[in-house]
């Protein structure tokens, strides 16, 4: 299960010990050696078990890094999924100088994508229907293309993508490796993957995967938003995604929650892209306790200590469920899953009986607890200012510990995009930190700042 164990060059192995890959997770050891021998690999895996470096140890060691085209396509179902996995394999791309990793996602500046590609890349990260576009320009090309990886296969067809994901297939060269991966297998998944994998080791490691610990609660009330409060005070999560069926609801009961002294955000599909920025950085970060998200919006984001997922309505199906609760109880720690419903949903309900794990409960069985309040551990600040001013996480950190007189416990998490950086800082320090980054310098150069 050692990565040393794998014809890896010692530059990536060197690289992969200081970023914490020290043993192989199932779908990694069963994947990996197939994909480093170009061979095609369908494989079922569930989300949070290491897929990412799966595929992305094999396809840049396969890289050949002096020819300046894309030799490498991975085809995402969101924009915060493609993010994420660009920046993973950044990180895995760090045993070897100048590898470009490109994201193509929608929401994004078309000609600032345009003036990126001019100057070619070894890998392309998107989502369908950007990277169709670019290929339709012909402004993308994919003719020295040798791999081909299809992530989160299964909620790409869920989102509607099997047109996209077929007329970019044309565009694939015949001679290529293919390799799928997906949380489920239905029917849809199989016809894509009969038409794209060719003589493929089939992968399920969703057996072997140690389950998420998650103690699944549902309560019949007639008053959602008071039982919800209720379990809130009950539970004490210290975060929580709340999960409804419309992007009206999302944003109405963020309100709702505010009114009732609980911090939220909602996520929804008609956020312009910064704002979805915005929204998830700050719960990543601590600076919002809650998220209440629609299905399409959550998906692709990776929050890794989650306490609580709540179903605020019903989900349509059995499998979205699963999708929405296996966001908490990860990596050995414990988590919550609470689902609503109301007299009239009480059939539907019922399905989720056959697991005799879960509990149904009656709301009025809750104790009537103090109203709690929940507010932010962290404040975030956004600084005009990015990878493009060469910016590091290190240059703010010692802004702020040093000339500001913060204590390095007093600053949570920092992401550094191209243009902007965003910091958290604990609620308590938050008027300082701010005041001096608005007065002060940062590597002797002022920049502009303001609050989230």
């Amino acid at each position: 299960m050692n990565f040393s164990k794998l014809p890896l060059t010692q530059a990536m192995l060197t690289n992969l010990d200081a970023l914490g890959y020290k043993n192989m997770t199932a779908v990694q050891a069963e994947a990996l050696p197939s994909v480093l021998e170009g061979r095609d690999v369908m494989a079922e895996a569930k989300t949070g078990s290491g897929k990412t470096a799966a595929f992305g140890i094999g396809l840049l060691h396969n890289l050949d890094v002096k020819k300046f085209r894309v030799q490498a396509l991975v085809l995402c179902p969101t924009r915060e999924l493609a993010d994420q996995v660009a920046k993973e394999l950044r990180r895995l791309a760090r045993f070897a100088h100048n590898i470009k990793i490109l994201t193509l996602t929608g929401g994004e500046s078309f000609g600032k994508q345009l003036g990126s590609l001019a100057h070619q890349a070894h890998i392309i990260v998107g989502t369908p229907g950007r990277v169709l576009k670019h290929l339709n320009k012909e402004s993308l090309s994919l003719e020295n293309l040798n791999t081909f990886v299809l992530d989160e296969a299964d909620r790409m067809l869920d989102m509607g993508f099997l047109e996209e994901v077929e007329a970019i297939m044309g565009y694939l060269p015949k001679s290529r490796q293919t390799l799928l991966f997906s949380a489920t297998y239905d029917e849809e998944v199989k016809s894509v993957a009969h038409k794209l994998l060719d003589n493929a080791l089939h992968i399920k490691t969703t057996s072997v995967e140690k389950p998420n610990v998650i103690e699944e609660l549902f309560y019949k009330t007639d008053d959602k938003l008071t039982t919800l409060v209720k379990v809130f005070s009950l539970k004490k999560p210290k975060n929580s995604i709340i999960f409804t069926n419309t992007k009206l609801e999302a944003k109405e009961l963020a309100e709702k929650l505010i009114e009732r002294k609980i911090d939220a955000l909602a996520i929804h599909g008609d956020l312009e892209q910064y704002e979805r920025n915005d929204v998830l950085v700050q719960f990543a970060n601590g600076s919002t306790p809650i998220l209440v998200a629609t299905d399409v919006a959550a998906r692709g984001l990776d929050i890794k200590e989650l306490a609580m997922v709540v179903n605020y309505d019903l989900p349509h199906t059995l499998e979205t469920y699963t999708h929405r609760i296996g966001r908490t109880g990860r990596a050995g720690a414990e988590g919550i899953a609470v689902t609503l419903y109301e007299n009239y949903e009480s059939e539907k309900a019922e399905e989720y009986r056959a697991d005799a794990k879960r509990k149904f409960l009656d709301a009025d069985s809750l104790e009537a607890l103090p109203e709690i309040e929940m507010k932010p551990e962290f404040v975030t600040l956004v600084i005009e200012g990015g990878k493009k001013d060469k910016l590091r996480a290190g240059d703010i950190l010692g802004a702020l510990t040093g000339e500001a007189g913060l204590a390095g416990q007093d600053i949570g998490k920092i992401d550094i995009y191209d243009r902007q950086a965003y910091v958290a800082v604990a609620s308590a320090h938050i008027d300082k930190a701010y005041k001096y980054l608005k007065n002060g310098k940062i590597k002797n150069h002022k920049f502009s700042v303001w609050m989230l």
